[in-house]
């Protein structure tokens, strides 16, 4: 496994993080397709014998169920600083927009609820989970700027923001002597690469870590056509995200099952050695052994640059899709609610 610094932080990562939403009580959340704890503790031991430091959850996976299997599990077969772990927390509700809870002590309690979750007394890497158009920048930055400051949370990261959104929200947070995000999670992979717009390069500017979610497109990247798994089946999201474009995509798909047939590697080395030649450490699911061996050694494989045009040239752009599709504002007033209560000059 290799190692490397995240972005503006002095955590040292695996190339590789563990994407946690396939852990969880399938009975308590949204998803029916997840592991159970006993399943999902093999997973983990298995990545951390594998050299895996990187851990990726949320609160809202599973109802915090994911949260509670990382935490127990993570405290049964490592040490807590041996391991980087992240979460994630949702924006505030209705209810408390309507009862006026700050975003400063939504931050609060939400965070406080994922270190019982996960039984510890710190988070390495927290993350916003997509911006709250409804709530002010200013307060959000300062409430991650507290827990900092506390010692709840040692670096603060974003997902799921537009490349303005994210230079915006650093420069509030310079101006202010706030915690500044240092790694970015969106939606990128080898069927979907929007994020070499702006996101990309703006990350390299500023080092900021790019660590995307969706890295094998929910199993499309790692699965020849007519192969399934109960994800591919049940999975309603994963088909929001990728159904519309089926007929570009397959075009780029056969040709990483013709690269993984022409070096003798899994579809998954392929798919992930081309991500990591673009990005930090892309956040990889897993809810078999073999999902953690294959992501392993795509760290090991390196492509040519050949190799990398010849998958890459078929892309043709793609409409946003996922939580950036459905996450918009509801009206010019919420669009412009981000810089409210932000001081003035």
């Amino acid at each position: 496994m290799e190692y490397i610094k995240l972005g503006n932080s002095d955590l040292n990562v695996s190339r590789i993080c563990l994407g946690c939403m396939g852990f969880g009580n399938p009975k308590t959340g949204q998803h029916s397709w997840t592991l159970d704890e006993e399943n999902s503790r093999e997973i983990i031991k298995h990545a951390l014998d594998s050299g895996i430091n990187f851990f990726d959850t949320a609160i809202a996976y599973q109802n915090g169920t994911s949260e509670q299997f990382l935490g127990r599990t993570i405290k049964n077969f490592a040490r807590r600083e041996d391991v980087v772990i992240a979460t994630k927390f949702l924006p505030r509700s209705e209810s408390e927009i309507a009862d006026k809870i700050s975003g400063q002590k939504h931050i609060e309690k939400m965070l406080d609820k994922s270190l019982k979750n996960l039984g510890t007394d710190y988070v390495d890497l927290y993350i916003y989970h997509m911006w709250d158009y409804q709530t002010p920048i200013f307060e959000i930055l300062d409430g991650l700027n507290n827990v900092v400051k506390t010692g709840k949370v040692r670096y603060i990261g974003i997902a799921n923001c537009y490349a303005w959104q994210l230079a915006k929200a650093n420069f509030l947070a310079e101006k202010n002597n706030f915690a500044k995000f240092v790694s970015v999670q969106n939606h990128y992979n080898l069927i979907f690469r929007e994020e070499e717009r702006e996101m990309k390069d703006f990350c390299e500017e500023e080092n900021i870590a790019m660590t995307p979610y969706s890295a094998l497109a929910s199993g499309r990247l790692s699965k020849k056509p007519g192969e399934t798994s109960k994800r591919l089946s049940e999975d309603s999201y994963a088909k929001f995200k990728y159904d519309s474009t089926v007929e570009i995509d397959s075009k780029i798909i056969a040709r990483v099952i013709e690269l993984s047939e022409k070096y003798s590697v899994s579809m998954t080395e392929i798919s992930l050695a081309w991500l990591l030649t673009k990005v930090s450490s892309p956040v990889v699911g897993a809810t078999k052994f073999c999902h953690i061996d294959g992501a392993v050694k795509s760290v090991d494989f390196k492509l040519s640059d050949d190799d990398v045009k010849y998958l890459e040239e078929l892309y043709i752009p793609h409409k946003l899709s996922g939580v950036m599709a459905q996450n918009k504002p509801n009206s010019k007033k919420d669009s412009q609610v981000w810089m409210k209560n932000a001081p003035k000059d």
